[in-house]
């Protein structure tokens, strides 16, 4: 496993990781370890702990010994070195020094009278970005710097993706801001570099892979595309929503959101196939190292065998895992722990069933959580406490599936109970499922508990945590919703956690808020508009753990792809109701045309509501949980 610090929940995103993974800095990561390589072993002095990431992240070097100046660092092990005494870095034999650390030049002159005459001295300053793609010049390692992601991309003459999102960053101030953009293709080959200005304007901003193959003439490809956004406020991450549709003329469509930026030793959430159906991983190197041969596993989840893969993959790769390949007898609805070491961010997985794909994602297994038994007591001001809710497509038309995933190393139980409600908020059913092991293969059908004719507009569930048989909770409850069309011809997944929603109580940073102090009490998704072939749909659920407002007071505002308001929709959500919200039947055609390109936010001040987008053409639906800014 890859020995980086990423992302934890109290400090958020590490930039060190970021610092030294982005493609630009990687390359010149290589060659000042080419330079140090042709002097000899290197001294390292370590000021800040960036030895062990730098260390996993680069090639391979000789080093003399790993010096730090913290009395109660010595003999750590730094990078898999013990860690000496700086002092003694005055009789080293090393042929040069390192300083691990940016913005070093103060570092450096004050270690050059300890060092044998002559000893030159290197700093991570030679791996910096140019001065023209940083947000922040007065301090390199400011988040903000280094506001980057991934996405999987393809455009093969069979399919092709379409990346869209909005200017959200001018809200907060930022200014001048442009996309660096590098295209790599399935061996990790660099096809191409190119730059997106953004207007200062809550716009849309849409990164199509045809028109990128034809800007560039290229050929089919499938890989990845890193984006760099330069110049931005308040968020860190590129969020964005990424359709995959036929350009064949099958019946193909998929829309995830974005991938998560930051790389984790585990992955949970990706389905066994079933005995007609074909389940891809697609595995997509983040660096500029390789992945080793078995430094990444497939595992059914609970069973603690896991299966490595035995080819390595290339820098900035991707590969096509076909998961029967390594887990020949596993079968749907049992599920696959994807031990990744630390090497990729959010992968996507590609269902194919009768000639038709859908992908979606799988999700970060936490391994900083341990069960928490105050679950169990929590104060009746919380009321229900953490909740998962996912929509019930039309039953008239699709059958809706939950299968409760495990997403930390150490849960060992899913305490599960499912309740059930109408779109005016009435709970129509419950069901509870007990302390479900790690390794439990339990796909609740939602046929086996409703009446035929319940429900035949949709509505919502939620999974919550039941202890009344026993069981351990963390917190990080999840679920993965698949929807099927009943005459079998499509079908969508998403997966998403558990929060608690709606209350003025906390516990623990819940309910969360994405702009200010909890409790988070407040709505703005984003809804891509899609394209009259494609058209988008959400569903929006309004969940409650303690009695709330009756009703939501949530507005609907389509702006076209210059970021203006063109029109508004006031729309009210029961308490424990749900809505679907389609833009092409609620706004007018007229109101449409003038938002040729554009988006809808649902914004909410009165409560915290919870939506997954999709997209229509014809019978196929696409489906995913909903991001705001």
């Amino acid at each position: 496993m890859l020995e980086i610090d990423t992302f934890d929940n109290l400090r958020g995103g590490n930039a060190v990781y970021k610092a030294l993974a982005h493609p630009l800095a990687a390359a010149r990561l290589a060659e000042l370890v080419a330079e140090l390589n042709a002097t000899g072993p290197v001294a390292i002095y370590d000021p800040e702990q960036i030895f062990a990431p730098l260390r996993a992240l680069a090639p391979q070097f000789a080093v003399e010994g790993v010096y730090v100046h913290d009395t109660l660092a010595i003999g750590a092990p730094r990078g898999g070195i013990a860690a000496r005494p700086l002092t003694e870095i005055a009789t080293t034999q090393a042929r040069s020094v390192l300083i691990a650390a940016f913005d070093a030049h103060r570092l450096a002159e004050r270690l050059k009278p300890l060092l044998p005459h002559g000893t030159p001295i290197h700093t991570l300053d030679a791996v910096r970005l140019p001065e023209t793609m940083l947000t922040n010049r007065r301090r390199y390692l400011d988040p903000l710097n280094f506001a980057t992601n991934f996405a999987f991309f393809r455009d093969d003459d069979h399919m092709a993706t379409r990346l869209v999102t909005a200017n959200y960053w001018t809200g907060y101030g930022g200014r001048n801001i442009r996309l660096w953009c590098r295209l790599f293709d399935a061996d990790g080959a660099v096809l191409a570099d190119f730059e997106r200005p953004i207007p200062d304007h809550a716009g849309t901003i849409e990164l199509a892979s045809g028109d990128i193959r034809r800007a560039h003439n290229l050929g089919p490809f499938t890989g990845q595309l890193f984006i760099h956004a330069i110049g931005v406020a308040g968020h860190d991450v590129v969020k964005y929503a990424l359709d995959t549709y036929a350009t064949d003329g099958s019946e193909s469509l998929s829309c995830t959101h974005d991938a998560n930026a930051w790389p984790s030793e585990r992955f949970a959430g990706l389905p066994a196939p079933r005995d007609d159906e074909r389940v891809v991983l697609w595995l997509q190197n983040s660096h500029a190292v390789p992945i080793a041969p078995g430094a990444v596993s497939l595992d059914r989840m609970g069973a603690e065998t896991p299966v490595p893969l035995a080819a390595p993959i290339p820098a900035f790769a991707t590969r096509a895992i076909n998961v029967a390949d390594l887990l020949p007898d596993l079968r749907w609805p049992a599920q696959i722990e994807l031990r990744a070491g630390r090497h990729v961010v959010r992968p996507r997985y590609e269902v194919t069933r009768m000639g038709c794909t859908r992908i979606a994602h799988v999700n970060v297994e936490r391994a900083d959580l341990k069960p928490d038994p105050t679950l169990r007591t929590l104060s009746p001001l919380l009321g229900r406490g953490f909740l998962l809710p996912f929509p019930i497509l039309p039953r008239r038309d699709f059958t809706s599936i939950a299968l409760p995933t495990p997403m930390a190393h150490t849960q060992s139980t899913l305490p599960i109970r499912l309740e059930i409600f109408a779109p005016d908020g009435t709970q129509i059913a419950e069901r509870s499922y007990g302390a479900l092991p790690r390794d439990h293969a339990l796909a609740i059908d939602l046929d086996d508990i409703l009446a035929p004719d319940a429900l035949p507009e949709g509505g919502h569930a939620e999974l919550m945590y039941d202890f009344s048989q026993g069981g351990e909770a963390d917190g990080w409850l999840h679920g993965l919703f698949r929807y099927e069309r009943r005459d079998g011809t499509h079908a969508a997944e998403t997966s998403f956690g558990a929060h608690m929603f709606n209350t003025l109580m906390t516990w623990k940073g819940e309910p969360q808020s994405y702009a200010g102090p909890p409790p988070g009490l407040s709505t703005r998704l984003f809804l891509d508009l899609g394209t009259p072939d494609r058209q988008s749909f959400c569903v929006l659920a309004y969940p409650s753990s303690a009695p709330w407002h009756r009703h939501s007071a949530t507005t609907l505002i389509l702006h076209d792809a210059t970021g203006i308001p063109v029109a508004e929709r006031a729309l009210e959500i029961a308490c424990s109701g749900s809505a679907t919200v389609e833009p092409w039947s609620i706004f007018t055609e007229a109101e449409l045309g003038r938002a040729t390109g554009g988006y809808v936010i649902i914004r909410d001040v009165t409560c915290r509501l919870f939506g997954y987008h999709g997209k229509r053409s014809g019978t196929r639906i696409s489906f995913d949980h909903m991001f705001g800014f």
